[in-house]
């Protein structure tokens, strides 16, 4: 599929050329920050050297002092307290950073409340807040539910919880229903009212701003929570939130915790990735050959986190994130590596499966939307099926798993339109939904599927653009090659961590040609070395993942222009910058 290309907006000229010259450095990188609301010094300097200091007072979000308060009560009055996530990287880490950091406390502090931890089954309870999670606490006399990345939809659950006399602190990110859980404390910066500065924190930065509350609030030094800074960063980057403002501070500081001082289960899942981003120079430690980033937390970290939730329960990730001892960490880690396996294993013959039905299927094929559901399917792989066939068609698309009459999915969408939105106009025919922009889960009866298709695809077709479907790629500025030096690398890194509200920079370099070693490798990528053809002395390899049907537009031996970000590749100890080529076409000058 052809993608377009969209150059973003001109920035104010005259802008970018004083914050080139009071930063020295390159007009291109002084456009990328303007383009990103940085228009002086000061404003630079903050970009640059995030800190700490600079993180929103967490009394600024509504019911902040009534969560705090209730967790004091909780602790004079020795009450046990049970922390309640999701099974998701989001939940999973939430878990693990509330309830080391309490147990700690409690542990340091002499106290006698006692402090548990609960994931609910991805199979028996589904999503979020269930009955079954409310009894346990009641089994276990815990009187205060610490619930994280989940509760801000669940009033019935609440009401349940309610009613033998178990209080929860809910805190949450995602987008609030009409009515407000009737809950102790409910804290989510979206939710109406709350005058919190920064609305994109991930579940697990909600309940670090809980921490910092708690912190502050019984005078406890902030350097406390600085050990828990890597699950924050863990979460930023594996629920896709926005790495800008705060989350931006979080994932700075989490990402260098993980690089310097990683704990235990984190070590491992590197080691069993087996993709060479760390030397094994001990039986107890690692060095890493490069400084992770917020894409080995997405592609190495995140998966296997996930994948003990998939395949069978997300009690096994909180146990390794908050494992202590290295011989521990690394049985868990080698069984959630098996889980891993089994989980591509799942994922890859679901997805073939998947674009089988529609090869074979005309009106999906030429629908807007794609609703594909079986009843063999596993779910606890729809959510990355669902992320292939978009990736294929482009289009909001939706894979649901047929248990017990009940079909059970997730959704994911396409730049520019809401999949959260178009479930919420089928809401009659659900029985659960709930999820972001970009991607959501539901659930609905066996009765209800075909309507619900019909009306989905009804709701894509009136209200996505045709540009929604054709894939994108946002492009910064143009660059000459002859510009890329060692200096304008060096700034060029300090922008990161890269991710949404802050991406990985992209550019445009027009005339190139190859120097005569592109070639097609591996299944179906393109390996290329380009150069002005007035200048073969300055060349930078490139590699296009995907993109081997771009050899043709090479072999025409006509000038092309090449859309693609650069970063650093590592081989064999030696270090190079390299172009990750998003795109090749001929050039039009």
């Amino acid at each position: 599929m052809e993608k377009r290309w969209t150059l973003n907006e001109e920035v104010d000229s005259e802008i970018v050329d004083k914050l080139s010259k009071s930063l020295n450095i390159n007009k291109v990188l002084a456009k990328l920050l303007v383009g990103r609301g940085i228009d002086n010094y000061e404003e630079a300097k903050k970009f640059f050297r995030p800190s700490l200091d600079s993180l929103h007072d967490p009394f600024l979000m509504l019911n902040m002092d009534k969560a705090i308060d209730r967790i004091d009560y909780a602790i004079a009055n020795e009450q046990n307290i049970l922390i309640y996530g999701d099974y998701d990287v989001d939940g999973t880490t939430s878990v693990a950073l509330v309830y080391s950091y309490f147990k700690n406390y409690f542990d340091n502090n002499n106290l006698n409340s006692k402090i548990d931890f609960y994931i609910p089954d991805r199979y028996k309870e589904g999503y979020g807040i269930s009955f079954d999670g409310i009894d346990y606490a009641e089994n276990n006399k815990q009187s205060l539910i610490i619930a994280l990345d989940c509760g801000i939809k669940s009033v019935d659950k609440i009401e349940y919880a309610n009613s033998k006399n178990i209080d929860f602190i809910i805190c949450d990110h995602h987008t609030p229903g009409d009515i407000v859980p009737d809950a102790a404390a409910v804290l989510d910066p979206k939710q109406k009212d709350c005058n919190y500065p920064y609305k994109e924190l991930s579940g697990c930065g909600v309940g670090f701003k809980l921490l910092q509350g708690f912190n502050q609030q019984n005078n406890i030094k902030f350097a406390t929570l600085e050990p828990y800074l890597d699950l924050v960063a863990i979460s930023i980057a594996a629920d896709i939130v926005k790495v800008d403002g705060e989350n931006r501070v979080l994932a700075h500081f989490g990402l260098k915790r993980l690089n310097t001082n990683p704990r235990p289960g984190i070590e491992w899942i590197l080691n069993y990735s087996n993709i060479n981003r760390q030397k094994k120079t001990s039986p107890e430690g690692f060095v890493f050959d490069r400084e992770l980033s917020i894409s080995d937390i997405v592609f190495t970290i995140a998966p296997r986190i996930n994948a003990a939730g998939r395949m069978d329960t997300g009690k096994r990730s909180v146990d390794l994130l908050i494992c202590t001892r290295m011989d521990k960490a690394k049985n868990i880690a080698e069984n959630i590596d098996k889980y891993n396996s089994k989980r591509r294993t799942l994922d890859t013959g679901t997805t073939e499966q998947a674009l089988e039905i529609i090869a074979n299927n005309e009106t999906l094929k030429n629908a807007k939307s794609t609703v594909v559901y079986h009843e063999t399917w596993h779910k606890g792989v729809l959510g990355i099926v669902a992320s292939r066939l978009t990736e294929t068609y482009y289009r909001p698309t939706i894979v649901l798993a047929l248990v017990d009459g009940i079909y059970t999915g997730s959704a994911r969408s396409v730049k520019g339109f809401d999949v959260y939105e178009a479930i919420d106009s089928c809401n009659h025919l659900l029985d659960s939904f709930g999820g972001h922009m970009y991607a959501a889960g539901l659930s609905l009866k066996e009765e209800n599927i075909d309507e619900f298709v019909r009306l989905f695809e009804k709701y894509v077709s009136e209200n996505i653009s045709l540009l929604s479907l054709r894939p994108e790629i946002t492009i910064d500025s143009y660059l000459s090659i002859d510009d890329i030096t060692d200096k304008f690398y060096n700034v060029l890194k300090q922008f990161a961590p890269f991710g949404p509200g802050n991406m990985s920079p992209v550019f445009i370099s027009d005339g190139l040609v190859d120097t005569g070693y592109a070639r097609v490798v591996g299944k179906n990528h393109l390996k290329m070395q380009v150069c002005y053809p007035e200048n073969r002395m300055t060349s930078f390899n490139g590699i296009g993942f995907g993109l081997a049907d771009k050899y043709s537009v090479i072999n025409t031996k006509l000038p092309f222009e090449v859309a693609y970000s650069i970063n650093e590749n590592v081989w064999k100890e030696r270090v190079s910058l390299q172009f990750m080529i998003k795109d090749i076409r001929i050039s039009e000058h």
